[in-house]
């Protein structure tokens, strides 16, 4: 079990990652509470931390059951010129300063129910997007770092910069607080949108203030450690030293181009079928800690389960399960407990560590399990299914002697 810490036994990020710790991001807060009825699909903006905090609480604490050791505040979209953007009425009914005080005293209250600690959050703006000065723009950071300070977060989090030039200016701003920063974007192995390579992205968020820097969404596991790779390579090149970060989606984009998921025609409400299982999640956490990620988590699409899943591979580093692996049990093992033989017969790591999951993934070829027989006329015709380049073709096989009837 996680060992839970009065808030003076605490260290902070820095304390944790320099010693070697495997720290436990949380998962997508936006597109969970989109799906369960509590944010907006379009301005994505969190306005739930005020008009349905229970809901916020819940989500938090699911994910502190999970694994995670950090509540990231629910400030995602929480500046006060995207709460206004394009008709919002979230600055004007219920204002900025409301949103993020209430987002940190939810993320506060559960921390304070385990070992984890209080990161402030903040996102792309729509100031730097109608290019106003750099002035403009971090004083938009500022309002909600005002909030973060008088709320005693333990640390920062610039996070989803498609620009590295407006992530730098969000590191500058929060770097002013004294409190650590973590710097990430939501770019792929094509660097940022002026095409900025991801190592030169590092060096310069690294060079602006940021201790850790890595991406958040926008691309699978996969890809998003394809850039991590290069952010490292980049500041070994440029002999600067930065804890690396890992927070991409749980959706599988091999098809994505250079701005990801949200270019794909299932984006946001068709995206289901992408989904990462559990093992998928667990074989991103070991390639991201050989990879030397200690910073690990995840973004849209990543539920609490998905957590669970990264705390469970990293059980020996870290020598202890989430409270939440209770009720899971290693690689499916309370499935030897099932009434059907073959459903014991899964109750084991070979089995889900090698089974091919074919149905609703791009460019991969169907399982052994989709091929199955349905009654046809007075025969048996096999019908294969296959997912190929999303879409779904049914294979029939029609012997001569049936075409013949």
């Amino acid at each position: 079990m996680a060992p839970v810490g009065g808030r003076k036994a605490r260290r902070g990020i820095l304390e944790r990652l320099n010693s070697g710790e495997v720290v436990i991001g949380d998962g997508g807060f936006v597109f969970a509470l989109e799906k369960r009825g509590y944010v907006k699909a379009g301005p994505w903006t969190p306005e739930a931390a005020v008009e349905h905090p229970e809901a916020v609480r819940q989500l938090h604490r699911e994910f502190l059951r999970a694994g995670s050791n950090v509540m990231q505040t629910f400030t995602f979209y929480a500046s006060e010129d995207k709460l206004e953007n394009r008709g919002n009425y979230v600055a004007e009914k219920i204002s900025g300063q409301k949103v993020n005080e209430a987002a940190c005293d939810i993320a506060r209250q559960v921390a304070d129910e385990g070992d984890a600690l209080v990161a402030g959050g903040v996102s792309q703006t729509p100031s730097y997007l109608s290019c106003k000065s750099e002035t403009e723009v971090k004083k938009v950071f500022q309002q909600q770092l005002e909030v973060f300070v008088k709320k005693n977060v333990d640390f920062l989090i610039a996070e989803y910069f498609e620009h590295v030039e407006e992530a730098v200016w969000a590191v500058e701003a929060l770097k002013a607080s004294g409190k650590p920063v973590a710097a990430t974007m939501c770019i792929g192995p094509e660097g940022d949108l002026h095409g900025v390579s991801p190592g030169e992205c590092a060096v310069r968020l690294v060079k602006a203030g940021a201790s850790i820097v890595g991406v958040n969404c926008h691309f699978d596991p996969t890809i998003s450690l394809q850039t991590v790779k290069l952010m490292k390579e980049g500041l070994d090149a440029a002999r600067l030293k930065a804890h690396l970060m890992s927070q991409p989606l749980a959706y599988h984009t091999p098809d994505c181009n250079k701005q990801g998921f949200i270019d794909l025609p299932e984006f946001p409400f068709g995206l289901e079928p992408r989904v990462a299982t559990r093992w998928d999640i667990q074989k991103y956490a070991r390639e991201a800690y050989n990879l030397g990620v200690r910073y690990i988590g995840g973004c849209c699409g990543f539920e609490p389960y998905h957590i669970r899943a990264i705390a469970e591979e990293l059980a020996p580093e870290r020598g202890f399960l989430p409270p939440a692996s209770e009720k899971h049990g290693s690689w499916g093992s309370g499935l030897d407990m099932h009434t059907k033989p073959w459903i014991r017969a899964r109750a084991r790591k070979e089995y889900w560590e090698n089974l091919r999951i074919a149905s609703g993934r791009p460019y991969t070829q169907p399982s052994a399990s989709l091929f199955f027989p349905l009654k046809f006329s007075s025969c048996n015709v096999p019908i294969f299914h296959c997912r190929f380049h999303g879409s779904l073709f049914i294979y029939l096989y029609v012997p001569t002697e049936i075409i013949s009837h």
